[in-house]
């Protein structure tokens, strides 16, 4: 049926977009190598509105443990090492007035053990987000009962649907397993 087709590509691409997420949230949790997406979430206010801090600044990594900021404003390198210190990212900013240093420490045992913890928390997240689009859709579908569409149709859309969703978790799971080892690659 059409109407299936339809719920069943718009569940893939919200699934989708759910795994995109959950993959620019996990860039987010460093594992041990410096990363300018490890500053992806900082906003900065730049003249009254909020800025990713890649707007506002030249964010590199000179080498595996520093990441570099240089503001393209002087006057930006206060709001930007403010921002940092209160984001939750655990990095100490040294400013010398025209760059900011963030030196990425390497990780001890416990520190690992908290960053697989936040690694679980996003993967459940996602997996939480795909069984909503699973049963958004299956809902959707149950309602073209009323509208004609035959039960062995509605059936049939129904086990797409968790196939799909079972494709997504699996897909989930597999990201969990690459960011557990590098996590825990020492």
């Amino acid at each position: 049926m059409e109407e299936i087709e339809l719920y069943l590509d718009d569940a893939k691409e919200t699934m989708e977009k759910a795994f995109k997420h959950l993959s620019i949230e996990l860039t987010k949790i460093r594992a041990g190598k410096a990363s300018p997406d490890m500053l992806g979430g900082i906003q900065i206010d730049y003249y009254g509105s909020k800025s990713p801090i890649t707007n506002v600044a030249s964010v590199t990594t000179p080498d595996a443990r520093t990441i570099a900021i240089k503001p393209f404003d002087r006057k930006m390198i206060g709001e930007i090492e403010k921002a940092i210190r209160n984001s939750n990212i655990g990095l100490a900013p040294m400013n010398d007035g025209e760059l900011i240093r963030l030196s990425v420490p390497p990780l001890n045992e416990e520190r690992r053990r908290d960053l697989l913890k936040r690694v679980k928390q996003e993967i459940e997240v996602a997996k939480v987000n795909v069984r909503n689009i699973r049963k958004d859709t299956n809902d959707a579908i149950r309602k073209l009962t009323k509208e004609g569409v035959s039960e062995d149709a509605v059936k049939v859309g129904e086990e797409r649907v968790q196939k799909l969703t079972d494709a997504f978790i699996s897909r989930v799971d597999e990201t969990y397993s690459a960011k557990e080892r590098d996590i825990l690659t020492v």
